[in-house]
């Protein structure tokens, strides 16, 4: 499994140049049964990146365009009169895909933003009264523009809570954008992409991630980065229980993929941006700033 997940990075890094940590973290968090937000400017390779691991994958992928006009049932589907049979026959949405990219998800209105609350978090969507179960495996990556740019509506913070993490692609280096340019386009390199991960191997790495033992001395730890961000004046709100699951999760998702089978420290340390940067109100916009304090001031156990 480990071999596949070595193609996996080597092959994801071979079309986003330049961001090994970030790709490493989106495949973390799909590993962890998790959904993935990648928030950052227009035209820094975000939908390029989730085209590349749903192809890499092998998933059955659909993207949503989001837009203020959008509804619900432009995600869920909808029932639509039959007029042969005389009955409603229920069609179903992109949401009903192993891999669904929410493209700029923060502009379309709240109402349509919380069609994704029930399928990403119980995979399921209920609609006229009827239960339909969603694909397994279901993975949801959403990308938004930043809150200040025209016709954006802020993501709230129940609908954020669902994303496992958050990552921000940033500018290429130099060299990697001297490789861009002079590079094939992206758009070929991804059709000719082969899957590097079977559906079976998949979803035996989600079933092994959840196997990685979590000593009582690492879940100190864990709980005691959770308490700081809840007693400590630096954030207006802590991190809630579905946080530290999400914490948890995702670090055992980083030992797996460094080919151990319990979490150490640095494994929590590794995914506490992209995991808890979302979820903490504080004046620093970027990740990693948010959660320094965490960093420096909790000791490890």
């Amino acid at each position: 499994m480990h071999t596949a997940i070595t193609q996996l990075l080597d092959s994801a890094n071979q079309i986003i140049l330049g961001k090994p940590h970030k790709i490493r973290l989106a495949v973390c968090c799909l590993l962890a049964r998790g959904h993935l937000l990648i928030e950052d400017l227009p035209g820094v390779g975000k939908t390029t990146l989730a085209f590349t691991l749903a192809k890499l994958l092998g998933m059955q992928y659909q993207r949503i365009q989001f837009t203020s006009d959008m509804l619900p049932a432009d995600i869920l589907g909808a029932s639509i009169f039959d007029g042969e049979s005389h009955q409603f026959t229920f069609h179903r949405g992109a949401i009903f895909n192993q891999m669904v990219l929410a493209d700029e998800i923060n502009r379309a209105t709240p109402k349509t933003q919380s069609a994704l609350l029930e399928a990403m978090e119980e995979h399921q969507v209920t609609i006229e009264g009827k239960t339909y179960l969603l694909p397994e495996p279901f993975f949801v990556i959403a990308t938004q523009n930043p809150s200040f740019q025209i016709g954006t509506f802020p993501l709230p913070e129940s609908q954020l809570d669902r994303f496992l993490m958050r990552i921000e692609l940033g500018y290429p280096d130099y060299a990697a954008e001297r490789a861009l340019l002079m590079g094939e386009s992206r758009h070929d390199l991804i059709a000719a992409l082969p899957a590097k991960v079977s559906h079976e191997q998949l979803l035996a790495m989600q079933a092994a991630v959840t196997k990685v033992h979590c000593s009582s001395a690492l879940l100190d730890y864990c709980q005691a980065l959770v308490n700081y961000t809840r007693e400590s004046t630096e954030f207006s709100c802590g991190l809630s229980p579905r946080g530290s699951l999400a914490l948890l999760r995702a670090a055992k998702a980083w030992a797996f993929m460094d080919e151990r089978d319990a979490v150490i420290p640095e494994d929590l340390q590794a995914v506490l941006a992209a995991v808890a940067g979302h979820r903490l109100r504080a004046g620093a916009v970027d990740s990693e700033a948010i959660v320094a304090p965490l960093l420096t001031k909790v000791a490890i156990k």
